[in-house]
């Protein structure tokens, strides 16, 4: 199973340093029953990129609570056994598709990096400041969210997130 674990810049430098996403249980997101209900969809890559944006959506929140992080979201895509991850019930959006791992996972394994381009910064940084308006219901601020979800990750090799962190 391919698994989304939604980080930030210095979120990925510790797991850099560790070796490790974690520590345990750690939030991820993937194909879940509930993901599948929510998305509508029998193709897998279009689940698997909805499971993604439901990372990205979480990196944004973490990065809302951690003012000195650069403004990036970031996910680290991991394939685990089916059994490594424990479908989370769906409390709300922010929920939907989110699994526990219950052990950390060793860096070296990660399928991919995903993280948004230099451009995507300042649409970031006004949506992590927008975010608790938006969740109160604040269309304006509903619409800042959604400029910085307009901006597609990219995809990195795990060798490359040494240059990543510079």
């Amino acid at each position: 199973m391919r698994v989304y674990v939604p980080l930030t810049l210095p979120g990925l430098a510790a797991a850099h340093q560790a070796g490790e996403l974690g520590p345990a249980p750690l939030r991820a997101y993937a194909v879940t029953p509930g993901l599948r209900e929510w998305y509508v969809s029998e193709d897998l890559e279009e689940l698997e990129y909805a499971a993604l944006g439901r990372a990205a959506a979480a990196s944004l929140r973490l990065l809302a609570e951690d003012p000195d992080a650069p403004r990036r979201r970031v996910v680290v895509a991991v394939d685990v056994a089916d059994r490594a991850a424990t479908a989370v019930p769906a409390l709300d959006e922010a929920t939907l598709g989110q699994v526990a791992l219950a052990d950390a996972v060793r860096l070296a394994v990660a399928a991919a990096v995903h993280l948004d381009a230099d451009d995507a910064e300042a649409d970031v940084a006004a949506a992590a400041r927008a975010l608790p308006a938006a969740d109160g219901g604040d269309e304006g601020a509903g619409r800042t969210v959604d400029a910085a979800e307009d901006h597609e990750l990219l995809w990195f090799g795990v060798q490359e997130i040494p240059g990543l962190l510079k």
